[in-house]
């Protein structure tokens, strides 16, 4: 479950494999449950907070594996005084209107690993988080590719794909709610351009697998091509 200071509430979906606990700290709330559900979606329990002097109460609290922090949080001063640097500390992911890093150290405080401008991309974001905390998994509700096994799940439902389909859902995972074309995603597959029925037959055959489970994740766009959303 994550849990919003201000009653927001998300729970991850469908796996029981939790991806980690992260404490996001932005103070528009539009775009914190905005994140928290994406967030909440992709497998993680999130911790959402408006201001430093909450997250300074929610990392007392408890251990969290990486912070998303706003730089426009109106007390981020505080928060950089009342945290000092430690060992243990989880990496720090800043969202920022800035284009370079530097500019965020004597703001924060600490040591930054990475950091989006704003207005940012939240699939983006969710890529650095991924990064960040180094997990060989892809994830899309409770639709999960592990990286080390080369296994696909829907739930606790493992699914029987070919090599051909497991670059086929990798590529949609890796891109999910995008709209990809039939050539982009056989170039992902076979690394060319092969005939649009061979991608159609292949899409056909993993979502026969895949959305066995409802609700169906893999979508058609017709003229355009498909989704996983």
């Amino acid at each position: 479950m994550s849990v919003d200071r201000h009653g927001l509430e998300r729970r991850d979906h469908g796996h029981t494999r939790q991806r980690g606990h992260l404490l996001v700290i932005i103070p528009e709330l539009d775009l914190r449950e905005s994140l928290t559900g994406r967030l909440a979606a992709a497998g993680y329990a999130v911790t959402a907070v408006a201001t430093g002097t909450d997250a300074m109460a929610s990392l007392d609290e408890r251990h969290f594996d990486l912070l998303i922090v706003d730089v426009e949080i109106p007390d981020l001063h505080d928060l950089a005084r009342a945290r000092p640097v430690l060992a243990d500390r989880p990496p720090i992911i800043c969202m920022t209107t800035c284009d370079a890093l530097d500019l965020l150290l004597p703001e924060l405080g600490t040591e930054v690993e990475d950091y989006v401008t704003k207005p940012c991309r939240i699939p983006e974001l969710l890529a650095r988080v991924h990064v960040q905390l180094r997990q060989p998994e892809l994830r899309h509700r409770d639709l999960v590719l592990d990286e080390v096994v080369f296994q696909a799940w829907r739930g606790d439902r493992p699914l029987d794909v070919t090599p051909a389909e497991y670059r086929l859902l990798r590529h949609l995972l890796c891109n999910a709610g995008r709209v990809l074309s039939k050539e982009q995603l056989s170039e992902s597959v076979w690394g060319e351009a092969r005939g649009l029925n061979a991608i159609e037959r292949l899409v056909s055959r993993l979502r026969q697998k895949v959305d066995a489970t409802q609700p169906a994740l893999i979508h058609t766009r017709r003229g355009f091509g498909y989704c996983l959303g």
